[in-house]
């Protein structure tokens, strides 16, 4: 056989080599995204411009001309992004998911700059409501009134006109901190309070010069409150609150998805909550992912029945491995537990509202349970005392993989900082608070401490210490495109002037804590967080490139679609 006739041989059996392999390398998938821009968060990756997705999960990203060649099969449902800018689904990592459904049902003050505008909410809510019932809201600030009355005390407004507004309903405007309510004198009376009743510990009704309530309450001098209402509802049926109960986890689950929010760490809900939303992601009923803290006081705790937890679902829709508590209360309420006192309330201190035994006792518990422990801590003392307790529980197994986490760590001491990294703790924080605290943190605390120990991102980060993200809605917006650009400018998006910029994040990091920092902290980094192989296909599309676009427009981002596991759950109307 001459020369030739070998090549053309050697020719013809390469060809269909290469035919062979290609018609076999054709493969299917439920679904293809191409021609988009994807910033998977992924360092192996960063950008890829087409993703498959089977069962739920990814099963390969990279360039279009490759996916397209090689899902080609007409099983596989292909979708043109026309250059969209994808990320993965953002995961909240810190916020209050029945609160969110409550407030879309409530009252919502979150906006409201005017007392008078509050009263009148609350006015026209009570005409249209039976003698009896309870008024029931939330957001207010005083620090953001612009009408503050002149009689006020303590910078809070007094009852008298919720009262006038209101006279025959019991009336229970929560603080946008959570920390703290303002109620009429109907619920004061029903309550029995009067110029004899002690403050309780760890609370503080507010009084004029003359001993008088003004209707404000802090940390726990509002249980007494609360617990009338409690009673009010639970005299309603079962069903009544059931019904009530699943009206409010729908509305958290759609304003979840409408901005971009695929995972949902939730601050703490008591055991009922918990079982209740197993039960829903057994029933294939959640549209979002939910990571909930077991919330209970540590008197229910001990003879709670917790051989249930940590609690799982095998599609990871629902998880329970984690147990909050509390060491002190807010800022803006004079409820941070300081080292020293307040630079504008002489001599006070806050407020230690949950006892370091009781935090401890929840401490140990989550380490014979194999649970993350979440504590709330915002003062610089809180955030000592709660590291301390820490570090004396682990002890000798400080450096496993626990991730205990402190919620909030809004002011440390600088001493304190290096801490986190060394404990592996995670600083779960929110970017918002910073910009919304902003106007009072330096009466609070002064320029010194304000500088160097408020919402200390950089020198977190540059310590090793793995940052959480979130809102803590409905305490701020749940809006996470406001916390993403509260994070990186540390100014609001009216042009207010930047809070102490040099501990800002960078975009990046900003995007990762929203993204695969907040997967960490759940421990679900192996799951969600990144667009890669192996994880979750929960992503968002966006009307603009976070990575590339003005800071000054992330803010007003919108979200055009959101998918979990691939299946599309949100879309845009316009």
């Amino acid at each position: 056989m001459n020369c030739a006739r070998l090549l053309s041989l050697s020719f013809l059996t390469t060809a269909c080599l290469i035919l062979t392999w290609s018609c076999s390398d054709i493969r299917s998938a439920d679904l293809l995204i191409y021609n988009a821009s994807i910033l998977t968060m992924d360092s192996s990756q960063w950008r890829v411009s087409a993703m498959a997705i089977e069962d739920g999960k990814i099963i390969e990203i990279g360039e279009d001309d490759r996916l397209l060649a090689k899902y080609d099969d007409e099983s596989t449902r292909k979708i043109n992004a026309q250059d969209k800018f994808i990320m993965p689904g953002l995961i909240e990592g810190h916020g209050h998911f029945h609160g969110v459904g409550e407030q879309e049902i409530r009252l919502n003050f979150l906006r409201d700059t005017s007392w008078n505008d509050i009263v009148a909410k609350v006015k026209k809510a009570a005409n249209k409501s039976p003698d009896g019932s309870w008024i029931i809201g939330r957001g207010w600030h005083q620090e953001k009134l612009t009408d503050l009355p002149l009689n006020n005390v303590d910078g809070y407004p007094r009852h008298d006109l919720l009262s006038a507004a209101a006279p025959d309903h019991p009336v229970l405007l929560t603080h946008a901190s959570g920390h703290g309510i303002i109620v009429n004198q109907r619920a004061m009376d029903m309550a029995d309070v009067s110029q004899e009743t002690a403050d309780p510990l760890g609370g503080r009704i507010v009084r004029d010069r003359d001993g008088n309530a003004i209707g404000v309450f802090e940390e726990r001098a509002m249980y007494a409150i609360r617990t009338l209402h409690t009673d009010y509802e639970n005299s309603r049926s079962e069903e009544e609150r059931y019904a009530e109960w699943m009206q409010i986890t729908e509305k958290a689950q759609m304003a979840c998805l409408a901005y971009g929010i695929t995972s949902f760490q939730d601050a703490g809900s008591p055991d009922l909550y918990i079982k209740r939303y197993k039960d829903l992601a057994d029933r294939g009923k959640l549209k979002i992912k939910l990571w909930a803290m077991l919330r209970q006081p540590w008197s229910a705790l001990d003879t709670l029945d917790l051989s249930d937890y940590p609690v799982y679902t095998d599609d990871n829709y629902f998880t329970c491995a984690a147990i909050k508590s509390e060491l002190d209360g807010a800022l803006g309420s004079y409820g941070a537990w300081l080292l020293r006192p307040y630079s504008d309330k002489n001599n006070f201190h806050g407020q230690n509202t949950t006892t370091v035994e009781e935090v401890k006792n929840i401490a140990q518990l989550c380490k014979k349970k194999s649970m993350q422990c979440c504590v709330h801590a915002i003062g610089d003392r809180a955030n000592r005392v709660l590291l301390d307790v820490y570090e004396g529980v682990l002890a000798d197994q400080i450096k496993s993989d626990h991730r205990w986490r402190v919620e909030h760590a809004q002011h440390l001491a600088v001493s304190d900082i290096p801490r986190f990294a060394a404990g592996k703790f995670i600083a779960s924080m929110q970017g918002i608070h910073c910009t919304s605290d902003a106007p009072f943190v330096v009466d609070r605390l002064g320029v010194d401490r304000a500088q160097k120990g408020a919402y200390a991102w950089r020198a977190l980060l540059d310590s090793g210490t793995k940052i959480a993200n979130g809102t803590d809605a409905p305490v701020e917006s749940l809006n996470p495109f406001e916390s993403i650009y509260a994070s990186i400018a540390r100014k609001r998006p009216d042009g207010s002037e930047a809070f102490f910029p040099e501990q800002s994040m960078t975009r990046i990091e900003a995007l990762q804590s929203y993204t695969s920092a907040n997967a960490y902290a759940a421990k679900e980094e192996n799951i969600k967080g990144r667009l890669a192989p192996g994880l979750a296909a929960d992503f968002i599309i966006l009307d603009r490139d976070l990575e590339s676009c003005p800071i000054e427009d992330i803010p007003d981002t919108e979200v055009e679609a959101t998918y979990i596991d691939g299946e599309l759950r949100y879309t845009r109307t316009e």
